[in-house]
């Protein structure tokens, strides 16, 4: 039988509500909430189910937000006994893989990713940077279209998330160039997307050296389970490798298909993804495809979605 891995969501899948039904049914989600405001000093609950949006989407709580909403989904999932063989996040999800195999604890990752989330926002001041998704083309073609672009200021590869699905990121009117130049070379749809930060490029450097600081300051352990890492789409080695792909990943390109295809080559067949939105599943079924892989897909983010896969491994 293939192995399950689990995998947790990015900044961008949050929402007003997200984890409302699981600590209205599970006393073990409350209490992770519970304990995410203590450790934050702040209303976790409230501000994941009641917002207002304009506050939770504010990097330095959204990323918080999802990993305690994550997290809190993760431990009702584990009191069930599914199987998790390996585990890889999308960028601020990475986290919450590196707590499901117990190299760092809840309380550190939360408050390490609201400290993650200052830096990144602060990194670049507001209107400066921005990103795009550019649907339909391969990466050399988009390595193509992003070099003719150069002149107009930084752009790069920020996610790679499925093929022909492309993330770049950089200063605005770089990217805007790209925006038009991606089309010129065949793209499918090109579209500025509304974040607040160039995220994933090298503007984004000095956040990451200011990460690096809280970093090691923290203790860390050898994985558990097999962990992905986004940097290198390799799997973790040991403790000493957490911090500097910690900090890399803040500014270099999050290699999400090569992960993804790194753990269905290491016999992963079925994903389980864990907390907001619905991205990874959809990204993971294209790359299977593409590999003419089978591969079997569950995602939840809600009781409902939870019991639909507690029945099958009852």
């Amino acid at each position: 039988m293939g192995k399950t891995a689990f995998v947790f969501p990015g900044q961008g899948a949050q929402y007003v509500g997200m984890g409302k039904d699981f600590v209205d049914v599970f006393p073990v989600a409350k209490r992770i909430y519970e304990e995410a405001s203590d450790y934050l000093k702040m209303d976790m609950y409230r501000l994941c189910s009641d917002g207002p949006k304009e506050e939770l989407i504010k990097t330095e709580n959204t990323q918080p937000a999802i990993l305690t909403t994550s997290f809190a989904m993760l431990k009702v999932i584990e009191e069930v006994g599914i199987p998790c063989h390996m585990t890889a996040g999308l960028s601020l999800g990475e986290y919450t893989s590196l707590v499901k195999a117990e190299v760092l604890s809840f309380r550190d990752a939360v408050q390490l990713v609201k400290k993650r989330g200052k830096y990144m926002q602060e990194a670049v001041p507001v209107g400066v940077g921005t990103m795009a998704a550019i649907l339909g083309l391969d990466r050399d073609t988009l390595q193509k279209c992003l070099v003719n672009c150069q002149e107009y200021g930084i752009v790069e590869t920020a996610n790679y998330n499925s093929p022909g699905q492309i993330v770049i990121s950089g200063e605005v009117k770089a990217v805007e160039r790209a925006v038009k130049e991606a089309m010129n070379f065949g793209a499918k749809k090109a579209v500025i997307l509304p974040v607040s930060a160039p995220f994933h490029s090298s503007l984004l450097i000095p956040a990451g050296e200011k990460l690096r600081m809280d970093l090691e300051g923290y203790h860390f352990s050898d994985p558990e389970i097999p962990v992905v890492t986004n940097v290198k789409a390799k799997i973790l080695k040991n403790k000493e490798e957490v911090v500097s792909s910690l900090v890399q990943q803040v500014s270099q390109s999050v290699l999400w298909e090569d992960s993804i295809v790194l753990m269905l080559n290491e016999g992963v067949e079925t994903f389980v993804e864990i907390g907001p939105g619905k991205a990874l599943t959809g990204f993971i079924k294209r790359i299977a495809k593409q590999l003419g892989k089978n591969v079997t897909t569950h995602q939840i983010e809600d009781v409902e979605g939870f019991n639909k896969v507690r029945s099958q491994y009852q």
